[in-house]
């Protein structure tokens, strides 16, 4: 740092735990009797209707629940780009539940109308079903548009994130209907391959999930099977696939103790033993397991180049 003349970022200070209920304000302080009449007059104007008003319970700033015309909203013009994927498969789930109950949040546009900084997948979602309407947590203080890249610091979901919470939801739903068919809560969840990937991370929190998953969810399906015995299915893919990766954890031990260096080595064997992609028919999964699992008890670490391992590409190790 000397050398270049830069001087080093001051650390960042972050909030120590306070203790509980020492800070912010009881329910009853949170009541806002006057609404900002200024906000009230844009959303009255642009033919939207507020429903409700309250301060938040930590820095008392007023608050409006409102419900506003949805071709009145837009995504602020320095947003991320929209994810068709993710905005179709959020239309869908809405439409099954038959429910909106995350409202955007809201910002008085310069002109006219309101930005959402935080919602444009919500509002695209309701486009898609053709609403007319949608619910918006109004914020009188424009300049939140600019703070809620700041604001939004919840970790996306990865893959193991994905996997525990549905294998969880699978057991819930077991509990409350053991009879029902796997297939009849798809849009619960979203791929059946998570399932397994799930009971491997219970048993493995440091699984390498990202390796197998591409395969796993290429020949996994959901089933016309009850949850309670399809779940059983899924166990006994999972502790194959556990039962593979300590056998390629073996063969990358040997690999790093021949001097390569890479994170992609857990990658770069199963995909080495992995034979689907030169088959005209997709096999049963149970079947491609035990395929994948005899060429790396076979795998020769001598035959092995760096260039082969740099040429493989793929995600790292530890991209799960």
């Amino acid at each position: 740092m000397a050398k270049t003349g830069l001087k080093r970022a001051p650390a960042k200070r972050r909030p120590r735990k306070q203790k509980a209920g020492s800070r912010g304000f009881a329910p009853a302080d949170c009541r806002l009797d006057e609404v900002p009449p200024e906000l009230l007059k844009r959303i009255e104007g642009d033919g939207g209707i507020v429903v409700g008003q309250y301060c938040d319970p930590l820095g008392k700033n007023p608050l409006l629940l409102a419900i506003l015309p949805i071709d009145k909203i837009e995504p602020t013009p320095f947003q991320r780009d929209l994810s068709q994927v993710h905005h179709r498969r959020l239309a869908d789930v809405i439409d099954r539940t038959g429910f909106f109950l995350d409202p955007v949040i809201a910002v008085t546009a310069p002109d006219r109308g309101f930005w959402t900084p935080n919602g444009r997948h919500r509002l695209d979602a309701m486009r898609r079903l053709g609403a007319r309407a949608i619910t918006a947590l109004v914020v009188p203080k424009r300049e939140l548009a600019w703070q809620i890249l700041a604001l939004n610091t919840e970790k996306a979901h990865n893959l193991k994130d994905k996997s525990l919470e549905v294998i969880r939801i699978v057991r819930g739903l077991i509990q409350e209907t053991p009879n029902r068919a796997e297939k009849d809560f798809s849009y619960y969840l979203e791929e059946p391959s998570f399932v397994t990937m799930g009971l491997c991370y219970e048993k493995n929190p440091r699984f390498s999930g990202g390796v197998y998953n591409s395969f796993v969810r290429r020949l996994t399906e959901f089933s016309d099977e009850s949850l309670a015995k399809t779940l059983k299915q899924h166990e006994k893919v999972a502790g194959m696939i556990l039962d593979l990766d300590e056998k390629v954890a073996e063969v990358v031990k040997k690999l790093k103790a021949k001097g390569f260096v890479s994170p992609y080595l857990k990658t770069f064997v199963v995909a080495r033993s992995n034979p689907l992609r030169f088959m005209k028919e997709p096999p049963e999964l149970e079947d491609l397991i035990k395929t994948i699992t005899g060429k790396v008890e076979r795998f020769n670490v001598d035959k092995i180049k760096q260039s082969d391992i740099v040429a493989s590409g793929g995600a790292p190790d530890d991209g799960d």
